[in-house]
């Protein structure tokens, strides 16, 4: 009872965990169980963008978790377009919205088609694959060979 307490608090920061990708991987499982005939080797993680901060957020998702205090090393974030675009000059990081994480068992032909950049998210500026944590989804005119080339990526922590 009080685990399912503590995974359902309403918005969560991966810098709070010792091993985000553990807490991720427990998302995972709770929303396959939840889904009678899902598989966890077939559920991958997916998310979606939203234009709320921290404190704008009300209640829980329906399935999956909220997620804030991601930064933007190497791009820049439209809130109304909700896409990278070129970042500020002399603007090292760029604050993310919340992102909604949840898992799909497969995603649909719409999800498929979007012109996304599949963004590394880091713990650390130092990006090895220790520090590694998942790719987020997002959206962006260009290319995303692009944004590959620019070095665009997360960090869950800038310090």
């Amino acid at each position: 009872e009080y685990g399912k307490q503590w995974y359902q608090r309403r918005v969560r920061g991966l810098t709070g965990f010792f091993n985000p990708q553990g807490f991720l991987t427990a998302m995972r499982q709770e929303i396959t169980r939840a889904h009678k005939g899902w598989a966890l080797d077939t559920v991958q993680l997916f998310n979606e963008m939203t234009k709320m901060n921290r404190e704008d957020v009300s209640s829980s998702p329906t399935d999956g978790v909220y997620i804030y205090g991601l930064s933007l090393d190497g791009a820049g974030w439209d809130k109304r377009g909700m896409r990278l675009i070129e970042p500020s000059p002399k603007v090292l990081f760029c604050a993310l919205p919340v992102v909604h994480m949840f898992a799909v068992n497969e995603m649909t032909k719409e999800q498929k088609a979007q012109k996304v950049y599949e963004c590394p998210v880091y713990k650390k500026p130092q990006r090895t694959d220790l520090t590694y944590i998942t790719n987020i989804r997002l959206k962006t005119n260009q290319s995303p060979d692009y944004w590959t080339l620019r070095g665009a990526a997360l960090l869950a922590d800038i310090k």
